[in-house]
């Protein structure tokens, strides 16, 4: 009976240790701090160098996607700064159904000029490579927004 108990405590011992260690990763908000802390020239600089190694850019075009990178990231800085600022001085209000349409609209505008600009930069077999990079993209955010309870409001509600 001893033995028993003992190559039991023994197993248990064991499995304990030859469990792996998790590494901590920081969550999506402490990322999202650090990445808003970027200047919108850094923030456009990281992006336009993603793009010319998963593209193979070449000079010119890495000119032009910076130029537009840029101005995204311009945008995207003041947007950040205009909500930072009507949550802390407590005037944050949810958006009515229209200014949600008008919100909705006026993104799959800025997408359909976004693909437009792309397509004249970049050659075929490139563009191509940024249309599924774009839907992954898209992909993951959708599937992101279902996991996380759909804090946003966006698509079906869950029952």
């Amino acid at each position: 009976m001893k033995r028993l108990i003992i190559i039991a405590l023994a197993l248990v011992s064991i499995q304990g240790f030859a469990q792996e260690e998790r590494k901590e990763r920081p969550n999506r908000e402490e990322r999202a701090q650090r990445m808003s802390n970027l200047t919108p020239e850094e923030t456009a600089n990281l992006r336009t160098k993603k793009m010319t190694l998963h593209l193979d850019l070449n000079e010119a075009q890495q000119k032009e996607v910076y130029a537009i990178n840029l101005e995204n990231a311009t945008k995207r800085k003041e947007m950040m700064d205009t909500f930072k600022a009507k949550k802390e001085s407590g005037n944050m209000e949810k958006p009515s159904e229209e200014q949600r349409l008008a919100m909705k609209n006026a993104k799959l505008d800025h997408q359909i000029a976004m693909k437009a600009k792309m397509k004249k930069i970049l050659n075929e077999e490139q563009f191509d490579k940024w249309e599924k990079y774009q839907a992954k993209m898209t992909q993951k955010a959708t599937g992101m927004k279902k996991r996380d309870g759909n804090k946003r409001g966006d698509g079906p509600k869950k029952q």
